[in-house]
């Protein structure tokens, strides 16, 4: 089973066709359906680490932006650069990953 929808890669910063049935994500009546619809590659493991810590987080009852990135920093979980946790660079952060 495909982990992430190989199709959607094509899409990113894509123009749309004017013509119908060109560049469809799938062929009209022969749809794919994938578990993972929305991803366009498998999950780095930085990401997968990410989701580790930011659910260790919101396990312990944090609600707000800066005692999440604090949270992050105390964990020891750093940027993929390396650099402790802002509020700039979070916010960056799921920007770029939000796909």
């Amino acid at each position: 089973m495909k982990t992430f929808n190989e199709k959607l890669a094509n899409w990113i910063h894509a123009t749309p066709a004017k013509e119908a049935g060109i560049n469809n994500i799938q062929i009209p009546g022969q749809p794919e359906l994938l578990v993972w619809q929305t991803r366009y590659k498998a999950p780095t493991r930085y990401e997968q680490d990410f989701v580790e810590y930011l659910i260790h987080a919101f396990s312990t009852g944090i609600t707000e932006l800066d005692a999440l990135v604090e949270s992050l920093n105390l964990q020891g979980f750093r940027c993929e650069s390396g650099e402790l946790w802002t509020l700039e660079n979070f916010s960056h952060e799921m920007q770029r990953l939000g796909y």
